[in-house]
């Protein structure tokens, strides 16, 4: 197999479980599924069973095989691919580490053109039908959303997501909104309502070798949250116009929104796929709140590494930018360490086909990311 075509097959390994791409382990029954840890391989087991290999052939899932040490309990899954022993998983030297955030010295840089502000020039627009020139304070004074929300949709937002399966929108609000959903979200961290990010489905700590975020779950008719109900507003809006146009999407409502800080100490996000399992999930949408980002010494860029492709783009997360972005295994991405507070309010909006599959199979995520909510009535602006 060639170097290109085995770098090809690693971008498409992931944990089965939460969508992890580093320091992955194959299942040691099929070969064909990957996992993080032995736990992740544990708790994803009655749903893995289903479609392993070896399980469709008949096999008792409790006969070992020649190749593994540990006989797997019935009501377990196989031994990964290199697990010496019980509770030691160790990676064979067949399934080399799949270390996706260093570069090498002929890595083709950043997605499109290198420049900041240059770079992304095809999937970002200013929702103001301004140029996309920041001001000193990285923000515009009146950057309110002047084209109708149904010609901004169709216009910009639908091509960009079929050609490019990324959008930026920036100045979104404009200055004076966005502080003032801002301040909204700073209260609530400063109130002690945020927790430690957790992945789908987890049921242990591990998250926080995978996470660094703090978070909390709001759906925007809280006390003291109206001004983020009305950014989700405002995103339904133009999601309402979108929908029938992105891609084959049916869109049928989303989650609550998911109000995310990284303390600033160097945390962040290890490469991983938002919905690696057809859970419904099929946009992500990010809105970021930070003002005078300097990418250089702050770092926190989100990095997303689109699949087929062998660039990566990188979106700073600006004050008043709006990101959409597809959310199954087409856009692989990573949170770089943040070394100053980085806040961010995500949405996820369902596909109401995956959806319903996904109920049927019970693969709907745990916790808030599992809850559908509707969309909001067009926002009266």
């Amino acid at each position: 197999m060639s170097c290109e075509a085995s770098e090809l097959n690693r971008d498409r390994q992931y944990c089965e479980l939460c969508g992890k791409m580093d320091n992955l382990l194959k299942c040691g029954r099929c070969r064909n599924s990957f996992y993080c840890s032995k736990e992740h391989q544990k708790q994803d087991w009655k749903k893995h069973k289903l479609v392993c290999k070896e399980a469709k052939k008949g096999q008792s899932l409790s006969q070992p095989l020649v190749q593994p040490a540990v006989q797997p309990a019935e009501h377990e899954p196989h031994q990964l691919c290199g697990a010496e022993k019980e509770g030691e998983p160790q990676k064979t030297p067949a399934e080399p580490e799949c270390n996706s955030a260093s570069q090498s010295a002929d890595d083709p840089g950043p997605f499109n053109l290198p420049a900041d502000g240059e770079r992304m020039r095809d999937f970002i627009t200013p929702a103001d039908g301004s140029d996309t020139k920041q001001t000193r304070d990285g923000i515009k004074t009146n950057g309110q959303t002047k084209s109708r929300p149904q010609k901004f949709a169709m216009e910009y937002i639908v091509p960009c997501m079929n050609k490019h399966g990324i959008c930026v929108v920036d100045n979104f609000l404009g200055e004076d909104r966005g502080l003032c959903i801002l301040e909204e979200v700073k209260s609530l961290y400063d109130t002690g309502r945020f927790t430690d990010g957790q992945l789908v489905s987890q049921k242990s700590d591990s998250s926080k070798d995978i996470r660094g975020d703090k978070i909390t779950w709001i759906e925007g008719k809280e006390p003291g949250c109206e001004k983020i109900g009305f950014l989700m507003s405002r995103v339904d809006d133009l999601v309402r116009h979108c929908n029938g146009k992105l891609g084959n999407y049916k869109i049928n409502g989303r989650t609550k929104a998911m109000v995310a800080c990284y303390p600033g100490n160097g945390t962040g996000y290890v490469r991983h796929v938002d919905n690696p399992n057809g859970d419904g999930r099929c946009v992500t949408c990010i809105y970021y709140l930070n003002r005078n980002w300097d990418a250089k010494d702050h770092g926190g860029l989100l990095r997303i590494f689109p699949e087929g492709k062998a660039q990566f783009a990188d979106i700073e997360p600006r004050f008043d930018r709006l990101l959409f972005f597809w959310s199954d295994r087409r856009n692989p991405h990573e949170v770089q360490p943040a070394f100053s507070t980085r806040y961010a309010i995500t949405v996820w909006y369902f596909d109401a086909e995956e959806r319903a599959r996904a109920k049927e199979k019970y693969l709907t995520g745990a916790g808030e990311k599992g809850v559908k909510v509707e969309l909001n009535k067009p926002s009266e602006v």
